[in-house]
């Protein structure tokens, strides 16, 4: 039964990412960690320009350091074909959306961030890698403390996969459009973001959960990426891109997760 794999997850010895000496994925979580705390401070030397350029970085980074985490525990053919799963698809999904305006609503990406294919930037799968694990990881945990049934139903797991990983956009699109990355053709909703763009993530989320079945991930250094991830959002808007009000619903809302996916591992220790 899933609820008895989760087990070895949560006990996972995984002291590189804390202590002893750093292994790649801990210097590459440090390089990223460090390439998004300086942005604001290159935004101030060489002006916005630079924002593709350092969040390309971060990105690159971050998918980089979880390709490696996801390698350790699947090998490298089940890694490498899930990460070409998720580009293939999300490619497809953001051409649909950035093209018709299914599932996200009506938007459009504009020339800052590059190479692009079919006016979809090439990092756009790159930022769907880097998270989506960490959402598994996060709703596997979660389930895990529910009763009975409920701790091994699949669609719950879709489900909570997907609102795990669309928590994560709380933050990030109110801070993409600001820095000018996409634009909606009719502003609304959420802080200008149209909720029927959320419900195309989750939509997107769930369908790929689905598609990989994701089992047996490195529950203790994705939830660390999670957790990461909602602390220099929450932080990193509300002191330093002036965007309050997506800092604190965002910060609420994956911070409830990042509650939960702990409260689970030190339940269990």
């Amino acid at each position: 039964m899933e609820s008895k794999r989760v087990q070895p997850q949560l006990i996972t010895d995984y002291r590189s990412l804390i202590t002893g000496s750093p292994s790649l994925t801990t210097t590459l979580i440090a390089l990223w960690v460090l390439a998004m705390i300086s942005l604001p401070i290159m935004k101030w030397i060489w002006g916005p320009e630079i924002i593709p350029l350092g969040l390309t970085l971060g990105v690159l980074l971050q998918a980089t350091a979880v390709f490696l985490m996801v390698r350790d525990s699947w090998g490298w053919p089940k890694t490498m074909g899930t990460a070409v799963l998720i580009a293939a698809l999300t490619l497809f999904v953001e051409w649909l959306g950035s093209t018709t305006g299914f599932p996200f609503g009506s938007y459009s990406y504009t020339d800052l961030m590059q190479p692009q294919i079919a006016h979809v930037p090439v990092l756009i799968p790159f930022a769907w890698f880097m998270m989506l694990p960490a959402a598994w990881v996060v709703a596997r945990l979660m389930q895990a403390q529910l009763p009975g049934r409920w701790a091994n139903n699949r669609w719950l797991y879709l489900l909570l996969a997907g609102l795990a990983f669309t928590a994560w956009d709380l933050f990030l699109d109110p801070q993409m459009v600001s820095w000018g990355l996409w634009v909606w053709h009719e502003p609304s909703g959420y802080f200008g973001i149209p909720w029927v763009n959320y419900v195309g993530w989750l939509g997107t989320a769930v369908l790929l959960t689905a598609l990989i079945r994701p089992q047996n991930l490195p529950a203790r250094p994705l939830l660390i990426i999670y957790t990461i991830t909602w602390f220099l959002e929450t932080f990193g808007l509300l002191f330093f891109w002036g965007l309050v009000g997506p800092a604190l619903v965002g910060g609420t809302v994956m911070g409830l997760f990042v509650w939960l996916g702990w409260r689970s591992v030190f339940s269990k220790q």
